[in-house]
């Protein structure tokens, strides 16, 4: 800064009145008038003197202001323009960093949809897998309940029955995982759901300080929309720093990208679970048909058999009715020789005196009498066993042809009622949810 020169100090004025001291003094009335307080002359040229030099400091002083001031302007120009473009550049950098996560995020709103909608298809799988698998639970309950009226002696725990009960507690279990797979993928879907909305908060937020930013780059020192904003440099309490801010943005995307992960390996296992279900529920009907071929197989030979032998009774049955007539007409052939015999002996009973004697014919008559006798027995011993195996052939018959019709019964349950009804049975792919 130029130094200051200090103004001369002006004389000061004579108030007093002049002194006739000398002389050139001149005293008298006559003067009176003209002898006010007026400077002396070498006051006058002090005062002269002084003017100048306080006009060339005055404009010396002026000079070096003046040469501050184009300097001052000329580096306050420089500095403006030099802050401006390194803000500008500065809010032009911040412009890609923001472009570059509301990208991010962006991508990954538009992969969580993509997600979700595969994962709410995988659902809808679920939802129709679970509903197809009340059929093949029907079924398996309706075969129960046909083998529950099945009549003694075939209401027997058999190999269809078991597998059967396999086939409906397997079908409850795949119903139960159903429902929790289904409970799961909802979790999931309202997980990327959240998450997406809070990413779409986040684009959003960056959208509008894009906009804010690259608004003030378009702004100029000859636009007519600037304007002073006195406080407007004072940093606010809640505002974040830029570690923060991409740290909200990282963690927001880090928690996006793991439930993005997440549903991908949830619609991995959802494909899983389905594709396992549905074979192991195809297996188990394979297994079921199969215990019904093979127990239908069974029941239709020990038909056959019943049948078999039931012709064979009934052919006995006709030949023991023809032995036991063929008794009744031997017993009655013997009974009139028997007679004659008896008779003969009754009438030579009555032989008088000496008459009647023991001779030949009557030792012959009597044993005749006896032989007679001995072989009605016989006859009669052997009807009466004839008539009794007659009597259990014909029960034998009746047991053979209520089994045959059991048989036949059994045969039309499992092959009619419940082989028919599993021809309803669902296909692989409509167990797996694709139909």
């Amino acid at each position: 800064m130029a130094q200051t020169v200090p103004a001369c100090q002006l004389p000061g004025k004579l108030y007093d009145v002049a002194r006739n001291t000398g002389a050139h003094t001149s005293s008298g009335l006559a003067t009176a008038g003209f002898r006010t307080a007026k400077y002396l002359a070498d006051e006058w040229f002090q005062d002269c003197y002084a003017r100048y030099h306080q006009a060339f400091a005055d404009r010396d002083r002026s000079e070096r202001q003046r040469q501050e001031s184009r300097q001052l302007v000329a580096e306050t120009e420089a500095l403006a323009q030099c802050t401006q473009e390194d803000s500008t550049k500065k809010v032009g950098g911040r412009l890609q960093d923001t472009h570059c996560w509301k990208s991010e995020l962006q991508r990954q709103v538009d992969e969580l949809v993509a997600e979700t909608d595969l994962l709410l298809a995988q659902k809808r799988r679920l939802e129709r897998a679970l509903d197809v698998t009340a059929v093949p639970f029907s079924i398996a309950t309706d075969n129960l309940q046909c083998q529950e009226r099945r009549q003694h002696p075939d209401l027997v725990r058999d190999c269809v029955e078991t597998e059967l009960l396999k086939e409906a507690e397997l079908i409850r279990n795949v119903q139960e995982l159903l429902k929790r797979t289904i409970m799961q993928a909802v979790s999931q879907i309202r997980l990327n759901r959240q998450h997406k909305e809070t990413c779409e908060m986040d684009w959003s937020d960056k959208v509008e300080s894009y906009n804010t930013d690259e608004a003030c780059c378009r702004y100029h020192n000859q636009g007519t929309d600037v304007q002073f904003h006195p406080h407007s440099a004072k940093f606010e309490e809640s505002a974040s720093t830029p570690e923060t801010w991409a740290k909200f943005t990282q963690e927001n995307l880090y928690h996006a990208e793991r439930e993005r992960l997440a549903s991908v390996n949830l619609r991995q296992l959802i494909d899983s679970v389905l594709q396992d279900t549905a074979e192991d529920l195809r297996l188990q009907c394979d297994a079921v048909n199969l215990a019904f071929g093979r127990r239908c197989e069974e029941l239709e030979d020990a038909r056959h058999k019943l049948e078999h032998h039931l012709r064979k009774t009934l052919r006995e049955i006709t030949d023991q009715e023809h032995n036991v007539a063929a008794l009744k007409q031997a017993i009655q052939d013997t009974e009139a020789p028997l007679k004659v015999a008896q008779t003969r002996l009754y009438q030579r009973s009555c032989r008088p005196n000496v008459e009647l004697c023991r001779d030949a014919a009557q030792f012959r008559l009597s044993s005749e009498v006896e032989e007679l006798g001995l072989s009605l027995a016989a006859l009669r011993e052997k009807l009466l066993e004839a008539e009794q195996s007659l009597r259990n052939l014909e029960d034998t018959r009746m047991s053979l042809e209520k089994d045959i019709a059991v048989r036949t019964g059994s045969v039309f349950i499992n092959r009619q009622k419940c082989m028919t009804l599993r021809a309803r049975y669902p296909s692989v792919l409509q167990l797996a949810g694709y139909q």
